[in-house]
């Protein structure tokens, strides 16, 4: 258990600079121009990285995924000294190139990492770290913006840069002494490598059946993300910095979410536990249509929960449907089907909720995350057996019992 303790360290961290940079880029941006569409634009050059995204999950492929960490995060904290030259409007440049080379990072890293737990954690074992990685990703929600904006506020942003570059080294030195022997994957035609990952959605039936749903299900969330204001304007009437109090509610569920997320899919598989996220966060979303503060509060906190058990099953699945030479590309494959019905949806919401009551979008993300849910369960068969537990002894695969199984 020293590796996962030590891989969940290095994680951790970075998690923490990640959560103190990633608003501060908007309001460094906002600070030097006075600009919103500005300081919105440089939050969509991180974005701007899923377009690639089959590419970075070939490159992690074509490596051994340690030595693939260690190094993207040595790079990833210094991509940030750029950033300690900025001093005026002039440099904001320097701020949207940093900004779209941290949404590299993240895509790739990523993938990478569903490799390296394929290679370190028995399938048994895989729902309960992600549930614990998820656990702590949203419980920083709760102060790590604000805490990177104070920190923003009282020594600026090349300080947030520092920290968050000094968590990327701390990660890059938690898995270079990791103990997990890789063997380096064979070549291949690149052009045929970089469609793998999709091939490998298409016949995989439970992975195919699982992204479907999602699809469906990140099309809603993109509508929920772009109709929040229009709800605490028009159906709750209070001031926008009301947000704060719905986004820490949903934070709050997150955590519990995260916290029984392994215990679920566990008991149920993941297919069923990712379908009960979605019917959760359905009911959250629907008691937010029902007038009064008490139901929108107690539907906030349902979303949150909902919404990570939903990503927890859905992460847990990719990586038990995967074959590991696949895994980074399959990742990245996965980003790009789902973050691109969630921008269709942010775009839909923005426009529809201009001439639609609040309630009626609402009430449409409510109609599309039940059918997301119902459609997973009518594919719950195919993956039948795959809540079977194993012993804590079997958490870590030696690497005997990894080079024989190839």
């Amino acid at each position: 258990m020293r590796e996962i303790r030590l891989l969940q360290l290095g994680l951790m961290t970075s998690m923490v600079g990640d959560s103190l940079m990633l608003l501060v880029f908007g309001i460094w941006v906002k600070s030097l121009t006075g600009s919103n569409s500005a300081a919105g634009t440089v939050l969509l050059c991180g974005a701007a990285a899923c377009a690639l995204s089959p590419a970075y999950g070939w490159l992690v492929d074509r490596v051994r995924r340690r030595p693939f960490l260690i190094w993207a995060n040595v790079l990833s904290a210094l991509m940030l000294l750029p950033l300690l030259a900025v001093r005026d409007r002039g440099d904001v440049w320097l701020i949207f190139v940093v900004a779209g080379c941290y949404g590299i990072s993240i895509v790739a890293s990523s993938a990478a990492l569903n490799g390296l737990l394929k290679e370190m954690v028995a399938d048994s074992a895989l729902a309960g770290v992600n549930g614990r990685l998820e656990t702590f990703r949203q419980s920083l929600r709760l102060a790590g913006p604000l805490t990177g904006a104070a920190l923003f506020g009282w020594a600026g942003g090349q300080a947030v840069a520092l920290a968050d570059g000094a968590s990327f080294l701390v990660a890059a030195g938690c898995v270079a002494l990791l103990r997990v022997p890789e063997r380096r994957p064979a070549p291949g035609h690149w052009r045929r490598e970089i469609a793998a990952g999709f091939r490998h959605v298409v016949v995989e039936p439970v992975l195919r059946h699982t992204m479907v749903a999602s699809a469906i299900a990140w099309l809603a969330f993109g509508l929920a993300d772009a109709s929040g204001f229009a709800l605490i304007d028009s159906g709750l009437h209070r001031p926008p910095e009301f947000m704060g109090v719905l986004a820490s509610l949903q934070g709050v569920g997150s955590i519990a979410g995260g916290l029984g997320s392994g215990r679920l899919i566990r008991g149920t598989g993941e297919t069923l536990a990712t379908a009960l996220g979605l019917l959760c966060f359905a009911a959250g979303t629907a008691l937010c249509l029902l007038p009064g503060l008490p139901a929108v509060l107690a539907g906030r906190v349902l979303m949150g929960g909902g919404l990570t058990v939903f990503v927890v099953g859905f992460t847990t699945v990719l990586q038990r449907t995967t074959p590991a030479p696949l895994i980074g590309r399959v990742s990245t494959a996965a980003e790009t089907l789902t973050s691109g019905p969630q921008t269709a949806g942010m775009s839909m919401g923005a426009l529809l909720i201009v001439f639609l009551d609040y309630r009626v979008v609402y009430a449409a993300i409510v109609v599309g995350t039940v059918l997301a849910g119902i459609y997973l369960m009518t594919g719950r068969a195919s993956s039948r057996g795959t809540a079977r537990a194993g012993s804590p002894a079997t958490a870590l695969r030696g690497t005997r019992e990894r080079a024989s199984a190839r």
